[in-house]
């Protein structure tokens, strides 16, 4: 409870991990993918959202800081675009369809270690076949810090199939991983 708290009262202001910039690296995914449907977890005020969709994309996003929703809601509609934005935790939240895309910038490793395996197992209805898995995430330093572990890796990696590993950081140096799946 509290951490939600702690989230939504980021969003009165601009937290420090909302740049409101997309990351090269999903403007490259879509330059080498047609537009399909996508699921954005963790899609904070929906800066993503709106690039997707500018792009000819179906958008879904799911936060739960219901503040970031809220903006991200506004963003799009702003802009003139249609997308589905919802407030709930990624390991519960009821969400219809299959995507072509799913991707996560920054929500897998902020989730406590017990959740990250619920994510996992909700990963894969998600995806369509031969769909694609973007996921950007801090590397934990040591276990049961946050960041994913090598372990995860290797778990997720035996759900699907792993395209493109590249190891990166942040922009305050914290080392960070983007890794591309595609569902076999």
């Amino acid at each position: 409870m509290l951490r939600r708290l702690f989230f939504n009262l980021w969003y009165y202001r601009r937290p420090p991990w909302d740049s409101g910039i997309t990351p090269p690296e999903l403007l490259e995914f879509l330059q080498a993918h047609p537009p399909g449907k996508v699921l954005d977890l963790g899609c904070g005020t929906g800066t993503n959202l709106v690039t997707l969709a500018k792009e000819g994309w179906q958008v879904t996003g799911v936060d739960f800081a219901w503040r970031a929703v809220t903006k991200a809601r506004q963003r799009l509609m702003q802009a003139g675009l249609v997308g589905e934005v919802l407030v709930g935790d990624v390991t519960r939240v009821k969400i219809a369809g299959v995507f072509d895309l799913v991707f996560d910038i920054g929500c897998y490793h902020g989730l406590p270690v017990q959740s990250r395996l619920e994510y996992q197992r909700r990963l894969l209805p998600w995806l369509v076949e031969g769909g694609s898995y973007l996921l950007y995430a801090h590397r934990a330093e040591q276990p049961g810090s946050l960041g994913i572990t090598e372990a995860e890796i290797i778990k997720l990696e035996s759900l699907l199939r792993l395209i493109n590993r590249v190891e990166s950081q942040d922009r305050w140096g914290r080392n960070a991983i983007w890794l591309t799946f595609s569902r076999l």
